[in-house]
C-alpha cells in the first residue's frame, strides 16, 4: 500500500440504511468525498432485508469502492451498531468463531466478515468513525436517507458523480463531534414513556405509543421523532428542534 500523506484531507464518507417493514424491502445510500474534492453518490437494495443489514451495506459499498484508493477515511454514520460492532464487539465475535456470548450465531455475520476484512485492508488507524444523530438537518445524512429511502421503494434515483464545487449540497458541512448515546441497560423494569413527538416539515404530533409514531414516520425522508417522558422533555424537544415551546402538537 502507498505511503500516505499525513497532510492529506481525509476521505469523507456519509452512509444510511432504510428499510419498509424490518423486515421488508430496504435500501443504502452512501456519499464518498475524496482528497481531491471529488463526488461520487452510491446506493443499493434488497426485496426482503433489515435496517441493520442495510445500515451496514451502506458502509460497505463505500469501503469496497475505496479499496484502492489508500489515505485517511472519516465514516459518519447514524448507526451505533455499526459503530459498536465494528469497532467493539467484532473481536470477540471472530475469537468465539462468529458465535455471541450464548453460542447462537452472530447476527449478519456474513456482512461483518466482510465488513471486517474491509476495514482490516486498508491498515491499523486509517479510518475514524463518526456517530451523526440522524434526521437532524445534517445534509450528507439527509441525502444518504434520501437514496436510501428511494431504493427501499424501488423508486429511481439520480446518483451524482463529478466535481464537489457543482454537487449543490453543502456535503462538508460536518456535523460537531458527538459520544455515541449510552447503551440501554437490559436489566431493571422498564419506565413507559410520556408520549412520542414525531415531526414533519415543522408539523408535530403526539403519539401514544411507538407503532403510531413509527408509522407517520417511517420512510419519510427528514422525519424528526423522540420519546418524551414528560410535558417538560416535550417542550425540550420542540425547542431541540428549532421550533417554539408553545407549537401546536397535534394528537396522532
Amino acid at each position: 500500500m502507498p505511503k500516505l500523506n499525513p497532510n492529506q484531507r481525509p476521505i469523507i464518507v456519509f452512509s444510511d440504511g432504510a428499510c419498509s417493514g424490518n423486515p421488508g424491502p430496504g435500501g443504502w445510500g452512501a456519499i464518498i468525498i475524496d482528497s481531491s474534492e471529488k463526488v461520487c453518490e452510491l446506493g443499493g437494495g434488497e426485496g426482503s432485508t433489515t435496517n441493520n443489514r442495510m445500515e451496514m451495506s451502506g458502509v460497505k459499498g463505500a469501503l469496497e469502492f475505496l479499496a484502492k484508493t489508500p489515505g485517511p477515511v472519516e465514516i459518519y454514520t447514524d448507526s451505533t451498531y455499526v459503530i459498536r460492532g465494528i469497532t467493539q464487539w467484532v473481536w470477540g465475535w471472530k475469537k468465539n468463531s462468529w458465535k455471541t456470548a450464548d453460542g447462537k450465531e452472530v447476527s449478519n455475520k456474513d456482512l461483518w466478515e466482510d465488513l471486517f476484512a474491509l476495514v482490516q485492508a486498508r491498515g491499523k488507524g486509517t479510518i475514524s468513525w463518526r456517530y451523526v444523530r440522524g434526521h437532524v438537518g445534517t445534509p450528507g445524512n439527509e441525502r444518504c436517507d434520501e437514496i436510501a429511502v428511494a431504493w427501499s421503494r424501488g423508486s429511481s434515483v439520480r446518483l451524482y458523480r463529478g466535481a464537489l464545487v457543482d454537487y449543490g449540497l453543502d456535503v462538508l458541512k460536518l456535523p460537531a463531534q458527538e459520544a455515541l448515546p449510552e447503551m440501554k441497560s437490559k436489566s431493571g423494569p422498564k419506565v413507559a414513556a410520556h408520549s412520542y413527538l414525531s415531526n414533519i416539515g415543522g408539523i408535530v404530533y403526539r403519539h401514544r405509543d411507538w407503532s403510531s409514531c413509527e408509522r407517520r414516520v417511517k420512510g419519510k425522508s427528514g422525519a424528526k421523532f423522540k420519546k418524551a417522558q414528560s410535558e417538560v422533555e416535550e417542550k425540550k424537544i420542540l425547542v431541540d428542534w428549532g421550533l417554539s415551546s408553545a407549537v401546536e402538537i397535534k394528537e396522532g
